[in-house]
């Protein structure tokens, strides 16, 4: 699809505070669960070389905005991403435009989408690249430097990327003249023109109501950074394993529908992976990562048949699920709620908690257990209810010891099985607690993993062995410590240089003066997975509990990770919750 750029984006950087990370234009792609993306240009099949024979073959057609704007709303999709300046597409313009260049619509099809869009609720994104290396694709020119130099008055190539960051630039502001409803920009990679011209600063100026999402590469300035087509995990559709920016930063995941092919319509009808797919949007919400769903837009707009009946199909299965993914939170991380992940006998899947109820939560099942039995870490919430939300029928439950066990199942759905669970609250949470480390990075102290703010975070500064020592201020039964580690790393090695920056082999001590530890409590290693983790303790009483982290997952190799942690917070248990009374809440 997009090829990545050598342009530093780093030192923009520099432009953004960290209040942006959380800024009020952000609010509908962080009430998004996803977006559809449509790669659509003169290369698409049958590719075109003359740019008024493709915009007459796109009319004749018979393309309307209407049909794009209903397949996203099949897709339960909030946004659209519309790709068709695009290197490898013949860097078409779908807008008239002033600025010569490149192919340029007389029809406003960009004003149009966004128009029809509006008119639903949903938002337009504009694609844009920074990379003209593709400029003869295909043994066709398809950038005019000479047109553009006589309209500057003065010669540049737009084949060069210093060039051809001119002629995008001035593309930007053509667009933010013309399109005031317009979400923003959806970047690939990044030009070092747009840079020393502090681009990213001016749209914010010029629109404050625009957004920006930057392909593969965190640059903070970006609101949003998109991890396009991740593979290697497993399950195959558990994609935040490879996601490596940690909440409440933006995060997207980008994916292709159909199971093979090009990102564009290459002439070809290959079929959509119902599982891998929704299992990939729904592993998204429960990790509140925005779903960016690629579907492959033929020259009239029409989608091939496969991904037309894939639409529809999800269409009507989603609306049956549709409260468990929209208006929620990922659960198991720093919004709260159960625990994801591997659960028992091969189970596999996520929960999400809702917005304006933390008691209104949902398990997703994705993977059946090979039983008819479900276990999960409650986390410390008090179950009150579950019931299987597409039927409302009770399942039967108990919990103890930390755990939420469901019993009596079976007909699961093929893709995904939705329990919701109400709860009662949190039960058993030291509160009170001071925390200090053996050693911290600058700004990044041991007290930050027990302030109750997930926007700090403790950093050891890459020293190991390392302590985080609790204080609970007076003696208490300890039944387990809680640890919110920072998603900054991915949760499966991928390769020798992205590995977890997670706590793999630790040591818990308790003390009665913070003085005299003893021989440790317990000793384990955690798994390298995503979510909170706890260690289970004996339920000794202590005042003091400390944990030595001996070792993390990622190896030498990789000189980022190596030795790193950094833990948002983490809590001591004094009991395990227990079933919330009858009639509560």
């Amino acid at each position: 699809m997009r090829v990545s750029a050598s342009g530093s984006s780093r030192n923009c950087a520099a432009q953004v505070r960290p209040s942006d990370i959380e800024n009020p234009r952000q609010a509908f792609l962080r009430a998004s669960v996803g977006g559809l993306f449509l790669h659509w240009g003169l290369r698409t099949a049958p590719a075109h070389t003359d740019c008024g024979a493709w915009e007459k073959d796109v009319t004749s057609g018979g393309w309307t905005p209407d049909y794009w704007v209903n397949a996203a709303r099949k897709l339960h999709a909030q946004y659209i991403v519309l790709a068709t300046f695009h290197s490898r597409l013949g860097y078409a313009r779908p807008w008239p435009s002033k600025i010569p260049g490149s192919c340029s619509t007389r029809r406003d099809f960009l004003g149009e989408l966004i128009t029809a869009a509006k008119a639903k609720g949903m938002k337009v994104i504009l694609y844009m690249t920074d990379d003209p290396q593709w400029h003869d694709e295909g043994g066709h020119e398809w950038l005019d430097s000479a047109a553009y130099s006589a309209y500057k008055g003065k010669n540049t190539d737009l084949t060069t990327r210093d060039g051809f960051g001119q002629f995008s630039y001035d593309n930007f502001f053509e667009v933010m003249d013309r399109y005031p409803d317009l979400g923003g920009f959806w970047i690939d990679n990044d030009n070092a023109y747009w840079e020393s011209h502090n681009l990213y600063a001016q749209i914010y100026q010029k629109r404050p109501n625009y957004t920006l999402s930057n392909n593969n590469e965190d640059t903070l300035i970006m609101d949003m950074i998109s991890n396009e087509q991740k593979t290697g995990m497993t399950p195959a559709y558990d994609y935040p394993q490879a996601i490596y920016t940690a909440q409440p930063r933006l995060t997207e995941a980008d994916f292709k529908l159909p199971s093979t092919g090009a990102w564009w319509y290459d002439g070809s009808n290959p079929t959509v992976d119902r599982m891998l797919t929704l299992g990939r949007l729904i592993t998204n919400a429960g990790s509140s990562v925005k779903a960016l769903m690629a579907e492959t837009a033929q020259v009239n707009g029409k989608f091939p048949a496969n991904q037309a009946d894939f639409n529809n199909f999800a269409n009507t299965y989603l609306d049956r699920i549709w409260e468990s993914l929209h208006g929620t939170e990922g659960g198991g991380y720093m919004y709260g709620g159960l625990q994801p992940g591997f659960w028992n006998d091969g189970a596999h899947g996520v929960t999400t908690i809702a917005k304006d109820d933390p008691n209104r939560q949902y398990v997703h099942v994705l993977t059946p257990p090979r039983t008819s039995t479900l276990r999960l870490r409650d986390n410390g919430y008090r179950i009150a209810s579950v019931t299987n939300l597409r039927t409302g029928a009770p399942v039967s439950w108990s919990q103890s010891g930390g755990t939420l066990t469901l019993t009596g199942l079976g007909d699961w759905d093929p893709y995904d099985t939705v329990f919701k669970v109400i709860t009662a609250g949190r039960q058993g949470i030291a509160s009170g607690v001071e925390v200090t480390a053996s050693a911290s990075a600058s700004g990044h102290p041991g007290s930050a993993a027990g302030d109750g703010d997930y926007l700090t975070y403790w950093d050891n500064d890459k020293t190991l062995p390392v302590n985080l020592t609790f204080d609970l201020a007076a003696a208490k039964k300890i039944q387990y410590v809680g640890l919110n580690q920072r998603e900054d790393s991915v949760a499966y090695a991928r390769s020798a240089t992205e590995q977890s920056a997670r706590i793999k082999d630790y040591k818990v001590y308790l003390s009665d003066d913070g003085k005299n530890w003893g021989t440790p409590v317990k000793t384990g290693r955690l798994p390298s997975a995503r979510g909170i983790q706890s260690i289970d303790l004996t339920a000794a009483t202590a005042r003091y509990v400390r944990l030595e982290i001996d070792s993390t997952w990622a190896a030498s190799t990789d000189t980022t990770r190596y030795r790193r942690l950094r833990i948002d917070e983490a809590w001591i248990g004094t009991s395990n919750a227990t079933p919330a009374p009858k009639g509560r809440p």
